[in-house]
């Protein structure tokens, strides 16, 4: 009894130390083949509101564009209420790393960062954002470039996402899409000028 005790607290423990900081992106990234149409098929996230709203998640959808710095831009579109579409926009800025990029945070007037973890760049992709408040706070998401993805690929994100400590009633893969028609692609630091 007192060995099962001891590893259950051991694995809290390892689960808890964690620092997903440590992620590493995907070897060989390359901006240009990520860049294009994704949805956001499914999603860990940490944070206890989202556990207890996740049924309401929707399947996103978005569009990724690399600049010529080698930054890239999202343009989002997401449901807020009953008929009521919301567009988005982020420039996600690169770093000294391919595949790990920052953004400050409107909303929560922080930089977060955004570690693309791994991708074929023809069916799915996982990506970690995480961020620093008054807590430490990660996001994980599968991307697909159609709606639906293999079981396969569904399975092997929701294992990902519990090796890292992610409780299953935190994981979701909403079935339905999000209505909400494909944004115009913005080219953000243009924006700026």
């Amino acid at each position: 009894m007192i060995l099962v005790v001891a590893v259950l607290c051991s694995i809290v423990l390892w689960t808890h130390c964690f620092h997903f900081t440590d992620v590493q992106p995907q070897q060989d990234f390359v901006l240009e083949q990520f860049a294009g149409e994704w949805y956001r098929v499914g999603m860990a996230y940490d944070s206890p509101i989202f556990i207890k709203y996740k049924d309401r998640m929707l399947i996103s959808k978005g569009i990724v564009s690399a600049n010529e710095n080698g930054s890239a831009n999202l343009s989002i579109w997401t449901m807020i209420g009953p008929n009521n579409c919301f567009p988005n926009f982020y420039e996600y800025k690169k770093t000294d790393v391919p595949g790990v990029f920052t953004y400050f945070s409107q909303r929560h007037k922080i930089m977060k960062d955004i570690t693309v973890v791994e991708t074929n760049y023809t069916d799915y992709a996982v990506v970690l954002k995480y961020k620093k408040m008054d807590k430490e706070y990660t996001q994980v998401a599968l991307y697909g470039r159609t709606p639906v993805l293999s079981l396969e690929i569904i399975e092997n994100f929701r294992l990902y996402t519990l090796s890292l400590g992610f409780s299953p009633e935190s994981i979701v893969t909403p079935a339905f899409l999000d209505p909400c028609p494909l944004p115009v692609i913005r080219n953000i630091t243009e924006d700026l000028v």
